[in-house]
């Protein structure tokens, strides 16, 4: 039989290439590790040149961290540790301070500095620097060019991560469409594999992440994944313990799907039914939230800024999400897989989707003041940036959701006196699902099997009914009919009366206005879900202005991406006397630096000049002048490496050209170092 609507099966397979394709570029896109805490300083600081050996390093971060036996490294010139490996809490009140103790003894030269660590929200973070004793020096340590939590491992746990979002949004929300707004969607087949394939999904991300947790926040790499110890290790945090308890609670949630499946499609009491129903609305909120609750006692919500009210506001917000979300999953399979859904089934569903969107309008505003802070993280970081797109996404399925509910209150019911859901015991309603029933077999017994009965069914009734199948006054089989055989012809007056109520529905254009309308807005929900994943993944925008403003206060900055470049007229009142300098400091922050000088006349060509001299002065620190001659590497060029720069800060530099005996002139720039 052919039919206008395009099977469910490829829709929905579209939608997770679309989801794959744009969580792989999110990911690909976004920096490996998005640290939610960050280092704010250190001691001594990134770049720093001491005249003695420090008797330890000490770091400072942004918020609260889990730091291992190897979280800090020292090591020397030729890679070799130099740290007791005893990391000591130095954290006082706000303050969280880590430092590990260095040996005694230590020659001059330049020292690295690797560390990693889990902030509190559970996301690893990872970073190296170095300073020098006495004066910097070759070093054969290379610095990780990956940051914790990057490479496949980083990917796939993302991946995971989503998984794991969908998979709750599905379970969760089709079980509460089920139970709130279409109690008899609990016998359909569609609708059971649906909720039972979101178990599946969150059950399997759980378990994946657990095992690539290790890896994911230590060495990276993917063998790691079934290393005992690092499990060990893993389910001694917080983030493990979660974990562990999401997979409990999914026990918990298989039985709930199982009675929801079972026993509630055969309660046939009504006080029974109500009774049953109310235990399995009671019970399955209580799983949901906990389930929730996994994820705001180890992630965002737990740390930071009021987490006992976070906390509460992020399993609220994430039970809004399931209900909007995986109730519309679940009306897009009804609406392609089951036809004969009710106009007050979805009624219901879209007054559940509206109190659902003023559920997230309330606790997405209060997390984005607590994740925000201010109005410039929103245009100045990426957290920011990836909030504006979450919310310009969610008031587009807000426009295409209002499209469903204009189409909504234009439908009917489809069959003339049917008001409302009827009750799975209803003869009627059995039949028109009985190509789902358990047993096949016992649907004929209710079935006509006059002499007609051999013949192709289409042929002999053409306009079959589902009150045509099954009616209780139907005359009894002839004993000699195969029983077998009944059964078949039972099936197929069944199905062929399905398929003729499917065409004649397809036909009704609001139903269809409104299947194409319900599957915008899944489209606009599988994107709006990886950009939540990606979201809960990056270092909330507040804390990376916080850490700003803590770096800055501290003179500890990053280092820049390029070079320090200036460019300065000068004038020595002689022949040839003018011209432009311009001056090159790599990398252009504290510690050694490589110096680049080009003199060029003022048509562009280079100037071969007698003499160019440089001197460094940090006036408030009154260091200096530090002078630098360097050497003629060739005409117009002049170089000098090991440049050496204590510490950050503003740095008045002199440059000193002389064209002739007796003409010279000095000119100078204040410029940042970092």
């Amino acid at each position: 039989m052919t039919t206008t609507a395009p099977r469910l099966g490829a829709v929905l397979a579209r939608l997770l290439l679309v989801a794959a394709a744009l969580l792989g570029a999110l990911l690909a896109g976004a920096a490996p590790a998005n640290a939610h805490a960050a280092l704010t300083g250190s001691d001594p600081q990134d770049g720093a040149v001491v005249a003695t050996a420090p008797k330890e390093v000490n770091l400072t971060f942004s918020e609260q961290v889990a730091m291992g036996d190897d979280a800090i490294r020292v090591l020397d010139p030729s890679g070799k540790r130099i740290d007791t490996g005893e990391i000591r809490d130095l954290c006082s009140g706000a303050l969280v301070r880590y430092g590990v103790g260095l040996r005694s003894g230590l020659p001059d030269g330049t020292y690295t500095v690797a560390w990693q660590t889990v902030s509190a929200d559970s996301h690893p973070i990872s970073g190296a620097f170095t300073f020098s004793i006495g004066a910097p020096s070759r070093t054969s340590v290379s610095l990780p060019e990956r940051e914790a939590g990057g490479g496949p491992v980083g990917v796939l746990y993302g991946v995971a991560r989503y998984l794991a979002y969908a998979g709750f949004v599905v379970l969760a929300g089709g079980a509460a469409f089920v139970l709130a707004c279409w109690p008899r969607g609990a016998s359909v087949r569609p609708v059971q594999r649906l909720v039972v394939r979101g178990w599946l999904t969150l059950t399997a991300a759980t378990l994946a992440m657990l095992l690539l947790r290790h890896p994911y926040t230590g060495s990276g790499a993917l063998a790691d994944a079934f290393d005992l110890g690092g499990l060990k290790a893993v389910l001694e945090t917080k983030t493990g313990a979660a974990l562990v308890s999401r997979l409990m609670l999914l026990g918990a949630a298989a039985l709930f799907v199982a009675v929801l499946f079972g026993a509630y499609t055969k309660r046939t009491d009504e006080k029974e039914r109500k009774d049953l129903t109310f235990g399995l609305a009671l019970g399955g909120t209580v799983v949901a939230a906990g389930i929730a609750g996994t994820w705001a006692l180890s992630e965002h919500a737990s740390t930071g800024l009021q987490p006992g009210i976070a906390m509460p506001v992020d399993i609220l917000h994430l039970l809004a999400v399931a209900a909007w979300l995986g109730g519309l999953t679940t009306l897009l399979v009804a609406l392609y897989r089951s036809p004969d859904i009710e106009p007050t089934s979805v009624q219901r569903f879209s007054r559940v989707a509206f109190g659902s969107v003023v559920v997230l309008a309330a606790t997405g505003l209060y997390q984005s003041w607590r994740q925000v802070g201010s109005w410039s993280g929103l245009t100045d970081t990426s957290y920011g940036r990836l909030l504006l797109l979450k919310t310009g996404l969610v008031a587009v399925l807000v426009a295409v959701a209002w499209l469903s509910r204009t189409w909504t209150t234009r439908l009917t019911p489809p069959n003339e006196g049917e008001t409302g859901d009827l009750e799975p015991t209803e003869k009627p309603e059995r039949d028109e699902f009985s190509e789902h029933s358990e047993d096949p077999a016992a649907d004929a017994v209710a079935e006509p099997t006059d002499a007609e009965s051999e013949s192709d069914p289409a042929d002999s009734d053409p306009d079959p009914t589902p009150d045509a199948v099954g009616a209780p006054n139907a005359p009894d089989a002839p004993a000699a009919v195969d029983p077998e055989r009944a059964a078949q012809l039972a099936r197929q007056r069944a199905a062929v009366a399905t398929a003729t109520k499917k065409r004649l529905r397809d036909a009704d254009p609001v139903r269809s206005g409104l299947r194409r309308s319900v599957l915008a807005e899944a489209g606009v929900a599988v994107v709006l879900l990886a950009v939540t994943t990606v979201l809960t993944s990056t270092e909330p925008a507040r804390t990376e202005q916080e850490a700003g403003r803590s770096q800055a206060a501290s003179g500890s900055t990053a280092v820049p991406d390029r070079p320090l470049d200036v460019r300065l007229p000068f004038d020595t009142g002689g022949p040839e006397g003018k011209g432009t300098v311009r001056l090159t400091l790599d990398p252009g922050r504290s510690g050694a630096n490589a110096l680049h000088l080009y003199v060029d006349r003022p048509n562009g060509r280079p100037l071969d000049v007698p003499e160019i001299k440089v001197a460094f002065t940090l006036t408030d620190k009154e260091i200096g002048p530090l002078p630098v001659t360097p050497d003629r590497i060739q005409t117009g060029h002049w170089s000098a490496n090991g440049v050496q720069l204590p510490m950050p800060g503003e740095w008045l530099m002199q440059v000193t050209v002389r064209t002739s005996d007796i003409d010279q002139t000095t000119i100078d720039k204040t410029v940042k170092i970092g």
